[in-house]
């Protein structure tokens, strides 16, 4: 069985990283840390901007999730700025800003970034919602958009966490499948690649 540490201290994030790699024979090592994230246009800079500095934390092979939303309606808003657009909003503010626009399509970009010193590697999956017409389900002050907006199925994520369900962004997970799909044959004694330093690559997947 291959390991990974994954840097994060949200719940969520790591039973959806287990319920997916197991299939893998990947164990998830969770790890707490304090990373601050730089601001970019661009969410998956972010990301892997996020991979870089949990390695500098914990020196070993890491893992790091994000994730971003899109509004075709709004021009891409709130894109890699959601984190703290999503500190000022409430679900009220969502559904101000989209009722004159007919087109509620909203896009949630799920990232996983994967670092360990040499070797980056980066995978998207997006998923596509729409927005609803009033707030649903529970209210917490950090998930407004959770309220307002269905991914899969008829229920917003927010209901799906009333119901205790985890609230992904889909029922199959396509980015950590992803990332478990490569890991499993990825050689992690061997060198980067010199005509592609960064490694870096984006496997981008609408679900």
């Amino acid at each position: 069985m291959k390991e990974i540490i994954f840097a994060t201290g949200n719940s969520r994030k790591i039973e959806e990283a287990n319920s997916t790699l197991s299939a893998y024979d990947i164990a998830v090592t969770p790890a707490k840390i304090e990373i601050d994230e730089i601001q970019h246009q661009d969410s998956s800079e972010i990301t892997k901007a996020k991979a870089r500095a949990a390695y500098d934390v914990v020196h070993e092979p890491v893992v790091v999730s994000d994730t971003s939303w899109e509004i075709p309606a709004l021009g891409g808003f709130p894109g890699g700025y959601m984190k703290d657009v999503s500190d000022w909003f409430e679900a009220e503010d969502w559904l101000s800003l989209m009722s004159r626009h007919e087109d509620k399509t909203i896009y949630c970009h799920e990232h996983v970034a994967y670092f360990d010193g040499e070797q980056m590697r980066h995978f998207v999956s997006v998923y596509k919602g729409v927005f609803v017409s009033e707030p649903r389900g529970r209210i917490d002050a950090s998930e407004s958009i959770e309220r307002v907006v269905i991914l899969y199925g008829d229920l917003t994520m927010a209901e799906y966490l009333a119901k205790g369900s985890i609230a992904s962004a889909g029922d199959v997970l396509e980015h950590w499948q992803q990332f478990g799909e490569w890991y499993t044959t990825f050689n992690t004694d061997r060198q980067a690649d010199p005509k592609d330093p960064d490694g870096a690559i984006a496997v981008e997947r609408i679900v």
